[in-house]
């Protein structure tokens, strides 16, 4: 790892965002192909906003960082669970909701457990569409209710039929 990527890494890990984006942008100008280098960038403007409340990064170059980092690393599942969460910060449910599908697919794949990541998806999709003030009782909101509780009760160790059944008997 290029010392610029861990000089960038340290001020994205001691919350200083805007420093660790420009490091990371000089690390992708120099090494374009750098999956790191643009998963960087994205995570640092990603918490530029988020924790700064910046509002001089524009969220479709973090969308495209993040993407260009899945492009050059697609067996990576930090990175497409953090560009779902990202995407549910935007307000943007269904593509969120096929990311983290995908990331379920990818760590299926590849037996690696994904179940708290999903259960924490859960409740922050439920909150997403809370925001969003659509109601529950919406056609659209219903499959991505759905899914979420799918997740939920997964993360609690039962499948679908086996949480009915167990909050239907007596």
């Amino acid at each position: 790892m290029s010392d610029l990527i861990q000089q960038a890494g340290m001020a994205l890990s001691s919350g200083q965002f805007e420093e660790a984006m420009g490091l990371f942008d000089q690390a992708r100008e120099s090494e374009p192909d750098n999956a790191v280098a643009h998963y960087g960038w994205a995570e640092s403007a990603f918490m530029r906003i988020s924790m700064d409340m910046a509002d001089d990064v524009p969220a479709a170059l973090v969308m495209k960082g993040y993407k260009r980092a899945m492009e050059l690393d697609e067996e990576n599942l930090e990175y497409v669970s953090s560009f779902a969460n990202f995407c549910l910060d935007c307000g943007r449910i269904p593509m969120a909701i096929k990311e983290y599908q995908r990331l379920e697919k990818m760590a299926d794949l590849n037996e690696i457990p994904v179940d708290d990541t999903l259960f924490e998806a859960s409740r922050l999709i439920v909150e997403a569409i809370e925001r969003v003030g659509q109601g529950r009782e919406n056609p659209m909101i219903k499959p991505w209710l759905k899914q979420s509780l799918i997740w939920a009760v997964g993360g609690l160790g039962y499948n679908a039929e086996d949480a009915v059944e167990a909050l239907s008997s007596e």
